[in-house]
């Protein structure tokens, strides 16, 4: 197979990447430092905003959730927006509140499972420790990211000698007793809860004690890979859905001087229903575009039009089509890995698909020279959703859900197409030019 060396350069760089957001807060500290390297300057939410032609511009909500936006040189309510909304967190385990204990000897760390990853693909893996805690300061607290690249904590499989049926029945555990993360042996004298803030505070440099609260997730320390005779392929964690958030940025990025004004929309919350402030279920999108529309001086008629006028492309990941479970797929609908983007259609209304915006996605990809497929869920399995319905709802802007082909979703390693990767950054800057 032949991969064009930039195409090459797009999908290392996406492991690049990944690699350094393993928390979604992360990710958003990842897209800021790429858009504060370009040029876009950060807004905040409690300050007046004051916009012209030409701006780029972004703001932070959470920490986990971004929107940055390039503003157009046409009037808004002619030419309405570009949007590309994507999600910044992957489901796998969160730490609780107070996770620390010992049982027989041991320290582990109790966990609470977010979102609907593949349990089994957590055992045995290197894991440890990312995401954001919030440390006492005298003025109150301050809140400081956290990362051990070194592994911290594992989950150890049950050897077959205790478990005849794991070939057959496959590996389960009970998501209470069975999930805690092992992190070290007791101590003597050293409760399990100091063990647990030790190596926190120091990577802060603070007191243990001077930690209030934590929003931590364990992450699969091996970094990403191509694989395949050709290295074809994209082996990562959170390729759902940083791949899309990755292709966006770029897309967005590359976008210069545009005569519609470009924004794109990265979520937090997605994998468990969108509803908070910092999800697609929530305010952000739209305060964001009401302000960019009290910019321009657009009264109520004006904002209207300007709404039927965008278009919004909802870029989550898709089921490539996997040639050991052939059963598991609609027949005529088959989304081929390093095919070209899919276009994901649901009659329920779990994709936010018409066939006016697949035709127009489309004309997209005939634009950038890329291909692109088609892809509905068998009817008799239960379909996965985005946040394309729920932004399509609350904002009335036409939609279409899209995304690049991969296999084993939600696993803590996923894998996906280095041609894709590469076609959906051309098809989404296709999508700005529009």
């Amino acid at each position: 197979m032949t991969i064009p060396a930039n195409t090459r350069q797009q999908a290392q760089d996406l492991l690049d990447f990944i690699d350094a957001s393993p928390s979604p807060w992360h990710a958003v500290a990842t897209c800021e430092q790429r858009l504060q390297a370009a040029g876009f300057a950060r807004l905040d939410e409690t300050e007046r905003w004051t916009l012209q032609a030409g701006d780029k511009r972004y703001v932070v909500r959470g920490d986990a959730a971004i929107i940055a936006f390039v503003v157009g040189s046409a009037a808004l309510a002619e030419s309405g927006l570009r949007i590309i909304g994507a999600h910044t967190d992957s489901p796998g385990l969160r730490i609780k509140p107070r996770p620390a204990e010992e049982v027989g000897g041991m320290v582990r760390l109790g966990v609470e499972v977010y979102g609907g990853p593949i349990l089994a693909t957590f055992a045995d893996r290197d894991l440890s420790l990312a995401g954001r805690v919030h440390v006492r300061t005298p003025d109150g607290f301050a809140t400081r990211l956290v990362r051990f690249a070194d592994p911290l904590l594992r989950l150890p499989n049950l050897a077959i000698h205790m478990n005849r049926e794991v070939n057959e029945s496959g590996l389960k555990f009970n998501k209470q007793s069975e999930l805690p993360l092992l992190l070290g042996v007791a101590e003597e004298g050293v409760k399990a809860d100091a063990r647990f803030r030790q190596p926190i505070a120091a990577a802060l440099g603070v007191e243990p004690g001077d930690l209030l609260t934590w929003e931590l997730n364990a992450y699969d320390t091996q970094k990403g890979s191509l694989w395949g005779a050709d290295r074809e392929f994209i082996a990562d964690s959170q390729l759902d859905n940083l791949a899309s958030c990755h292709a966006a940025l770029n897309a967005l990025l590359a976008t210069d001087q545009p005569a519609a004004t470009c924004l794109c929309a990265f979520f937090d919350h997605e994998e468990v229903g969108s509803e908070s402030a910092a999800g697609a279920g929530g305010s952000f999108i739209a305060d964001v575009l009401a302000r960019l529309a009290g910019n321009a001086g657009l009264d109520g008629e004006d904002q209207r039009r300007m709404v039927a006028r965008s278009f919004f492309i909802s870029a989550d990941m898709a089921h490539g089509w996997h040639p050991n479970f052939p059963a598991a797929y609609e027949p005529c609908h088959h989304a081929l890995v390093n095919a070209g983007p899919v276009i994901k259609s649901n009659a329920n209304q779990r994709y936010s698909t018409t066939g006016e915006t697949a035709a127009r996605f489309m004309a997209l990809c005939a634009r950038a020279g890329v291909p692109c497929q088609q892809y509905a869920h068998r009817t008799d399995l239960g379909c996965g959703s985005t946040i394309g319905p729920i932004v399509a709802a609350r904002l009335g802007i036409p939609s279409v859900d899209v995304g690049s082909p991969m296999w084993a979703m939600h696993s803590i390693r996923e894998s996906a197409g280095v041609l894709d990767h590469g076609y959906m950054i051309a098809a989404l800057s296709a999508a700005f030019a529009d």
